[in-house]
């Protein structure tokens, strides 16, 4: 889930929890029923982190907590913060991260505090190795707002929500330090304006729902201070059929191989 600014009274009880399976087995988590549930986004995300031993890594809008804990299970010794705003998510990302036998500190904060908020929380400037997010990325006068609150708040955006999240991404992460982000693909352009502040090394990966349909999401990667110019990497086709997953779609979401896709991988 994925929060900006919202209304803790409206998220403060997450309902009936279900406990689901994810990385092949490898990765259990809780989360509520009803809203928004973790998915293909957040095992593509937790696949595009460079995340090394002991490094810190930080995950806005955590929600459960499945994207930072998917990055967990591929890297040991993370120093890992899981951000989210709601209360009753970030109860459960505690629990999942206690019971996956990871170790993780929990935040409770708004993504669009202040830099002072940030670093009573532990999160101080220039202190992060790798930052990943998926901020809520609908636009609301394009998009039919789903009358579930926890849904809306994690996928409808305001004008500004992108460039905050990550503006935030950039006070945080060290000189040298990686963004990872997932968006719209339609959306591409308004990434890469926000990214131009502050940000070189530009990667791209389309993710496409099968090789013959436009992509849905872009998978986004970024330096801080970076110089390299973009790099447009090969497009991750999920699907090859009716309810089958390509077989790079099924090494990714299963945690078996990253992304962007080895070069085999993708031929």
């Amino acid at each position: 889930m994925n929060c900006g600014t919202m209304n803790r009274a409206t998220m403060a009880d997450p309902g009936e929890i279900t406990e689901d399976l994810f990385l092949d087995g490898r990765l259990r988590l809780r989360q509520p029923r009803r809203g928004h549930r973790a998915g293909h986004d957040a095992l593509l995300l937790a696949a595009s982190v460079p995340a090394q031993p002991g490094q810190r890594v930080v995950e806005f809008g955590a929600g459960v907590g499945a994207a930072g804990l998917a990055v967990a299970r591929r890297v040991g010794g993370l120093d890992l913060a899981l951000v989210e705003i709601d209360p009753a998510l970030a109860e459960l990302a505690r629990l999942n991260a206690a019971g996956n036998g990871v170790a993780a500190r929990v935040v409770e904060l708004d993504v669009t505090m202040a830099a002072g908020e940030f670093s009573s929380a532990g999160l101080g400037p220039d202190s992060a190795d790798s930052v990943l997010m998926n901020p809520p990325f609908n636009d609301p006068g394009r998009h039919r707002a789903s009358p579930d609150p926890a849904r809306r708040a994690a996928h409808m955006a305001t004008a500004d929500t992108l460039a905050a999240w990550v503006h935030a991404a950039r006070r945080v992460l060290r000189p040298g330090g990686t963004l990872a982000l997932i968006w719209r693909a339609d959306g591409l352009a308004e990434v890469l304006a926000v990214l131009a502040r502050g940000f070189g090394g530009v990667e791209v990966v389309p993710v496409h729902p099968d090789a013959a349909s436009p992509a849905i999401r872009v998978l986004v990667r970024a330096v801080k201070g970076g110089r390299a110019p973009l790099l447009l990497h090969p497009a991750l086709a999920l699907g090859d059929g009716p309810g089958r997953d390509t077989a790079a779609a099924r090494a990714v979401l299963g945690g078996r191989t990253t992304l962007p896709l080895p070069r085999a991988a993708a031929d």
